[in-house]
């Protein structure tokens, strides 16, 4: 899966709008906009690490 599938999945999975999964994880929005757009590509642990975190946290709010 690509970046831009995978951190658009991460985000649906917690209910949480942009602006709200950047502020929770302190991640820049445009960093955040730019990789849903795919213009700009998270690095793989990046993604990997978010998803533990969500789902340890059981911050899960939809099964996607």
């Amino acid at each position: 899966m690509d970046c831009q599938m995978k951190i658009k999945e991460l985000r649906e999975m917690t209910g949480m709008n942009r602006k709200e999964f950047c502020a929770y994880f302190g991640i820049p929005y445009r960093t955040v906009t730019e990789w849903e757009l795919d213009n700009r590509h998270a690095p793989e642990y990046v993604l990997r690490l978010l998803e533990y975190y969500i789902r340890a946290e059981h911050l899960e709010k939809n099964k996607v």
